[in-house]
């Protein structure tokens, strides 16, 4: 069954912060479609920095990379390259100006082929979820240090949501954590009709349960719609970050 993807953006200052460290991006090429949300870190304005050249390296590597001929397989390691490249650049800039040294930025995407499945990935604790049948399903993990006391046993995944660690990152781009790109887990979702999918910063997943975001997505038929209101559902419920966000909904092509 052909599909075709309707997609809102939204990314917003938010009310507590001097400056927008989140980049999204929505780009759509004749045969491929690749949307992202980045949270930068870093202070001042280099955490935009990192965030945006995340934005703009993966969709160009991606087109030079995935031909249309590719493989489940071949697409997935197509997608952990271009991340490792990403990842590559922002070391190096770093490495280059003393100022820029700490500098990283999440990163959560979606990348479909016309004709073909959907693939998620994330890196850092910007997350991405697809709504289905009055149900909500996180797709990527927190590499959070929170996260892996989970993974541990130490903690359970409720105590997490405040532990002291849940921001604490021990991966992200700009991080010697990626150094071969085998570390970034690519989930391939074969589409149904009316599936929704949200990516996100944590500005928004921090204030909002899955439930509230479930029944968003949910309640309002018009993506960008959806994502509008998404982000100032962050704001009303007191986010204290920047608030990011791209609904994708999947229908049948006509």
């Amino acid at each position: 069954m052909p599909f075709a993807l309707n997609i809102g953006k939204c990314t917003l200052l938010g009310n507590y912060r001097e400056n927008n460290e989140d980049s999204i991006e929505v780009k759509q090429f004749p045969e491929l479609t690749v949307c992202i949300v980045a949270d930068g870190m870093g202070g001042q304005a280099y955490g935009e920095v990192a965030s945006r050249r995340a934005i703009e390296i993966i969709p160009r590597e991606l087109r030079k990379h995935l031909h249309s001929m590719a493989t489940p397989d071949m697409t997935k390691d197509a997608i952990r390259r271009c991340i490792l490249l990403a990842n590559e650049e922002i070391m190096q800039m770093g490495a280059l100006d003393k100022d820029m040294k700490n500098m990283g930025t999440t990163i959560v995407m979606a990348v479909w082929r016309r004709g073909g499945e959907l693939y998620v990935a994330g890196v850092g604790d910007s997350r991405a979820y697809i709504a289905r049948t009055r149900a909500i399903k996180q797709l990527t993990v927190d590499h959070s240090l929170a996260q892996a006391l989970v993974e541990a046993g130490t903690i359970s995944p409720q105590e997490a949501k405040e532990h002291r660690y849940r921001n604490v990152l021990w991966k992200f781009l700009g991080s010697r954590e990626l150094t071969t790109g085998r570390e970034t887990d690519v989930i391939e979702v074969r589409l149904q009709h009316g599936d929704r999918f949200l990516l996100c910063s944590d500005g928004l997943t921090g204030v909002v349960s899955d439930d509230k975001l479930l029944n968003h997505l949910q309640s309002y038929p018009d993506v960008q719609e959806c994502a509008d209101t998404m982000g100032q559902l962050a704001l009303d419920c007191n986010s204290r970050d920047n608030v990011s966000c791209i609904v994708i909904e999947a229908v049948e092509a006509n």
